[in-house]
């Protein structure tokens, strides 16, 4: 056994490692600008825990119950543990297989001596008695050495798709968060807009009661009545439809957090209003998505591990040593069984003469997907980029229009106060009355749709900019039993 070792040792260090070695790309080459086109805040924030920055306890609370009890983060965290055993069943090609066997053998001499009996024929039958017991022992070891680092590129490969998958799995998280935060801020929209609707609807209510008085009292024709009763009827219709609208969004909101679907009604039935974030956002700069992103991250492991690949190819082209040793004894008995032990010891080293081609095949065909998972990786830090700037540009959006709806409801309000006056007085007529209370229902609308924007353009932000996990973290396959993955440190070198 020492001798295959020292064998197994000298082989492995003689051996060397084909294909490129993996180096990550710069910024530059990525395409990475050094600022972004739009205005931001250059400072970064730690957005790990963004959404408790509106200071809306149920929606924390509701984000914090999606990253454990999601179904889409469930399969992630199986895919993840999945990658886990296939690292560690390529790990042990590093090592040798060693197996064991054991046997018993009993034989008996059925013939020439021991004792006898006759058959009712009269045939005299010898049973023998001559017997003998064999004891069998073995231990056989077997090793691929890998002299051309077929194997440590494979277990390099097998490293990067683990933790890929690990960045895979903050993807989904993120985007769990933000469905849950999404559908939390359009709740409350239509839970504004309903109030708004079922508001103007009472106001109208009036209308049509004054219409009627005033055409009994023969002041006006019947048409201003039917206008009345014409504008009440297209209030009262969107009605039904933001009540569906808010369902919809309520529903969503439980299956992410693992629910039924009308399992948080009781929870958020209470009216409330948007949720509102802070104004700005320290954004950084366009390089820190390279870190920030787990979608980032994970096609930059893809392409670590497609790099890989090239090698493990590319050895393939090379001879492969095998090396397997038995150790064996037979005795007749099992105190005996070390007086005679045998041993054997096989090199086998094999190498491709004539493939047509196949194997160099195989070598190009790896390095075109080593250049498309490039491709991959630069495209994904692309639309990185464009998912910040497009959620800059988005809040900048909202926070505007906020600004020029609450103008226009400020006009609209005092306007349509003044013609409900002028109509009760006969000043004005109902077409005017009406114009003025339409554009005061959308102002008041238009109000609280450029408020939840701004709150959905915040949560698309914090996304975009790798918000929601740990970005200092590679995440790493849970425990058995345990559904929430733990967290390993960032190597400094890869």
């Amino acid at each position: 056994m020492r001798r295959i070792a020292v064998l197994l040792t000298s082989a492995a260090l003689a051996g060397c490692t084909v294909g490129p070695n993996y180096k990550p790309a710069s910024p530059a080459t990525l395409g990475v600008p050094d600022a972004y086109s739009v205005t931001a805040a250059p400072t970064a924030e730690d957005l790990t825990a963004w959404w408790t920055r509106f200071n809306d306890p149920l929606l924390s609370r509701l984000v914090e119950q999606s990253r454990t009890a999601n179904t889409d983060v469930a399969q992630a965290v199986a895919r993840l543990r999945q990658a886990r055993e296939a690292l560690v069943q390529s790990r042990s090609s590093l090592l040798p297989t060693v197996s064991g066997s054991t046997g018993y053998q009993r034989n008996e001499n059925l013939r020439g001596g021991g004792r006898s009996f006759t058959l009712p024929d009269g045939t005299v039958v010898d049973t023998g008695g001559g017997g003998s017991n064999s004891y069998t022992l073995g231990l056989s070891a077997s090793y691929q050495v890998g002299l051309f680092g077929e194997i440590r590129r494979t277990v390099e490969a097998s490293r990067a798709q683990y933790e890929a998958s690990g960045f895979d799995y903050a993807t989904v998280l993120l985007s769990v968060e933000s469905e849950v935060a999404r559908n939390y801020v359009l709740a409350r929209l239509y839970q504004a807009q309903l109030a708004n609707a079922r508001g103007s609807l009472r106001i109208q209510d009036d209308n049509l009661e004054i219409a009627g008085f005033r055409v009994q009292a023969g002041l006006v024709s019947s048409l201003d009545a039917e206008q009345a009763r014409s504008q009440r009827a297209q209030t009262a219709a969107t009605i039904p439809q933001i009540e569906q609208q808010y369902n919809a969004a309520v529903s969503r909101i439980g299956v992410l957090t693992g629910q039924a679907p009308g399992a948080i009604k009781p929870q958020i039935e209470a009216v409330a209003p948007i949720p509102t974030g802070p104004r700005s956002v320290g954004v950084g700069i366009p390089a820190d998505t390279l870190r920030q992103r787990p979608d980032v991250r994970s096609a930059e492991r893809s392409l670590a591990a497609a790099t890989a690949q090239i090698g493990v190819a590319k050895a393939r082209l090379y001879p492969a040593l095998a090396i397997s040793g038995a150790i064996n004894t037979n005795a007749s008995a099992i105190g005996s069984l070390g007086d005679a032990i045998t041993g054997s010891l096989f090199a086998g080293l094999t190498q491709a003469i004539f493939n047509g081609g196949r194997l160099r095949s195989q070598v190009r065909a790896q390095e075109a997907a080593t250049d498309a998972a490039f491709a991959a990786y630069r495209g994904t830090v692309l639309n990185a980029l464009e998912d910040i700037e497009n959620a800059i540009v988005a809040l900048d959006s909202a926070q505007r229009r906020e600004v020029a709806f609450q103008q226009a409801y400020d006009a609209a309000n005092s306007s349509a106060l003044l013609s409900r006056l002028q109509y009760r007085s006969g000043l004005a007529d109902f077409l005017t009355l009406s114009q003025q209370e339409t554009a005061l229902l959308s102002a008041t609308n238009g109000i609280a749709q450029a408020r939840a924007d701004q709150a959905t353009a915040l949560v698309q932000l914090y996304v975009a900019l790798g918000g929601g996990w740990d970005a200092t973290t590679v995440p790493t396959a849970p425990p058995p039993g345990a559904t929430v993955p733990t967290t390993a440190p960032l190597p400094e070198n890869r």
